[in-house]
Parts: structure tokens; sequence; C-alpha cells
């Protein structure tokens, strides 16, 4: 019995190396970095898109907000909440997120022109044109 505990302690001790990355030839160029998103962040953008749809605003929030505390950097992430504060009638806060999106946003001009556009929703339901 106490040469089993030790076997399935020892198992758990093992650790997982990561296989190298697979080069080219010498002299050919790198391949290309894709960014993906990390999965978890999927899924929570994933769950909050479809509390937003539903109506649950507060639990799509809440949802990205947990995103945000696991990848603070993600421009979209910063635009969707602010599209849920907009809908919320939170016009200051979505004018805010929707800036600090744009700070992340880098080159993706899609993402600024929507964040663009929450500003200028927020602004005009503010009555400040």
């Amino acid at each position: 019995m106490r040469y089993a505990i030790f076997l399935l302690l020892l198992a758990g001790c093992t650790t997982y190396q990561e296989p190298a990355p697979v080069e080219g030839p010498p002299g050919a160029p790198p391949p290309p970095t894709v960014k993906q998103e990390n999965v978890a962040i999927a899924g929570l953008m994933d769950s909050a898109r479809s509390d937003a749809a539903a109506g649950k605003l507060g639990s799509a929030a809440a949802t990205l907000e947990r995103a945000l505390r696991i990848e603070p950097r993600n421009p979209r992430l910063w635009h969707e909440l602010a599209k849920v504060r907009l809908r919320q009638a939170d016009y200051s806060q979505a004018e805010s997120l929707a800036a600090r999106s744009n700070t992340y946003a880098g080159s993706d001009s899609d993402l600024r022109a929507a964040n663009q556009k929450v500003i200028s929703d927020a602004r005009a339901a503010r009555g400040g044109g």
C-alpha cells in the first residue's frame, strides 16, 4: 500500500516540457506569428456577449471585468465593456472605456472606428453632441 502511494506521489512530480519549435531550413524566414486570444478570454468574451444579447448587462459587465483582470491590455475587452456600459446608460464610463480601448488598439482601424462610435453615441446620449 505504501509503495502504491509513493508511486502516485512520484507520478505527480513529473514535469511537462514544451516541445522545441520547429524551424525551417537555415536562412529561411521565421514562420509568421499568429496572435491568438487566450482560450479562457475567448470563453469569457462569448459568455459576456451572450449575456448582453439576453439583456443580462450586469452579468456581462462582471464577466468582462473578470476577463480584464486576466488580460488587462486586450483592447477588444475594453471595447465590449464600453458597449455594455453604453447600454446601461453609463455614458461617462462608456466613453472612458472606449478611449482606453483605443490606447491598446494599435493600428486596428476597425476597432478604433467602433470605439469612436461608442464615444459619439455616449456624448450624444448625454446631450454633448
